[in-house]
């Protein structure tokens, strides 16, 4: 019989490594971008994700599943491509290089927020007065952050940048509402899908910078982004979950990684934190853990 307190801590062990990762993505993405630009460093970081995800679908032994796929099946791969990574990580890129990486990673913790207002029209879902709740706390949180220009070197926050942070939730939530229909292993494809996007990903770098890159700082951030941001770490994912025997255990783990990032921001690039960042993220997370406790209560 499998020992399950043993499966739960390789859970926990997988679940707490993914959320140290993805605190470091925020200073990754503003480490990166000023070695690159943004069209380079999606094709450094998409080409690594594909090379990283074929290894993955090849250990497995998922490889042989291609052939199974379906005409019509390939071709929703090949829009899911388009918006992730192509659309959303453009867009989330831009956003990083016009905001300090602190409100940039903030506003994007915002998605599920997004998901959830965008499952009424898609989904037919009804609205409760825990998603009011929700939405009013974490959007009071953006706000707090968008109107703290005052207290960044920067001065006023880049309106456009902002809009860009929000916008990337948006294409976020799409994707994962229409993704979650999807009836394809997920790793099998998360890697068919970035093989699609990757020839107009090269072909935008192609056309709009220099696919020739020589700066060997900014290759070595795009392949860290390509690894824990696209790739390892959504497959560590999706391990730790299968493995816990609650995942409501797992998932509220995620909550560290906003405030981890900060530290990181702050010792990395040297970013002071504002204390409207502070108060706005809480507002944020606050917002998210009243979402969670919403569902949580549907399912119980």
């Amino acid at each position: 019989m499998v020992d399950v307190s043993a499966k739960q801590k390789k859970a926990y062990l997988l679940a707490i490594s993914t959320v140290l990762l993805w605190s470091t993505i925020a200073s990754a993405f503003k480490l990166s971008l000023r070695y690159l630009d943004i069209w380079q460093l999606l094709f450094i970081s998409t080409l690594t994700a594909s090379l990283c995800l074929f290894v993955i679908v090849l250990i497995q032994g998922k490889i042989k599943l291609l052939a199974l796929l379906k005409t019509q099946q390939y071709l929703r791969l090949l829009g899911f491509g388009l918006l992730n990574p192509f659309c959303y990580y453009l867009i989330l890129f831009k956003a990083y290089e016009l905001l300090p990486a602190q409100v940039a990673q903030a506003l994007n913790y915002t998605w599920a927020i997004t998901l959830m207002l965008l499952s009424i029209p898609i989904l037919k879902h009804k609205i409760s007065r825990f998603d009011l709740l929700a939405t009013l706390i974490c959007y009071s949180g953006v706000i707090v952050i968008c109107f703290g220009g005052n207290q960044f070197p920067s001065g006023d926050l880049s309106i456009p940048g902002i809009a860009l942070a929000l916008a990337s939730t948006l294409i976020w939530a799409i994707y994962w509402l229409f993704k979650a229909r999807d009836d394809i292993d997920p790793v099998l494809g998360l890697f068919v899908s970035f093989c699609f996007s990757l020839p107009f990903v090269s072909i935008a770098c192609l056309l709009l910078s220099d696919i020739q890159i020589h700066n060997t700082a900014g290759v070595i951030g795009g392949v860290y982004i390509g690894l824990f941001e696209m790739g390892i770490t959504y497959v560590m994912w999706l391990l730790a979950l299968k493995d816990t025997s609650s995942a409501a255990k797992i998932s509220t783990l995620i909550f560290l990684s906003p405030i981890l990032s900060l530290f990181i921001i702050n010792q990395l690039l040297d970013e002071a934190i504002a204390t409207t960042t502070i108060i706005g993220l809480c507002l944020i997370i606050t917002g998210l853990l009243v979402q969670r406790k919403k569902t949580g209560t549907e399912t119980a």
